[in-house]
């Protein structure tokens, strides 16, 4: 299952708080941070839809760009007998470790619930 819930074309990484026994929201991706809070999902997409156009009224305001850019570049740290592994898989298939790890991930991502 897949914590993640999209609202109005935004992501928020969705977990339960038992000490407060309610639904945390937070978007991801954003400048600045927004959170919202709730007991059911109905409520949780309206809070978050409201938290939402507070932060984009603010960055508007403010003059900010509302997401970050993400360049597409990882810097990745791995054991160096994964990096060997996956080198030499990479190899074997004819692909660069780049074309190799970019197609993993985006199987990956594909695949998840």
């Amino acid at each position: 299952m897949r914590n993640i819930m999209e609202i109005n074309g935004y992501r928020a990484i969705i977990q339960f708080d038992p000490e407060i026994d309610k639904f945390r929201g937070e978007f991801v991706g954003l400048h600045g941070g927004a959170d919202f809070y709730a007991t059911d999902i109905d409520s949780l997409k309206r809070e978050g839809a409201a938290s939402l156009r507070v932060y984009l009224d603010m960055c508007r305001e403010d003059g900010v760009e509302p997401t970050r850019a993400f360049s597409g570049k990882l810097n990745l740290r791995l054991s160096p007998g994964l990096h060997a592994d996956i080198a030499a898989i990479a190899a074997a298939q004819g692909k660069s470790l780049n074309q190799w790890i970019n197609e993993e991930l985006g199987t990956a991502v594909a695949d998840s619930p």
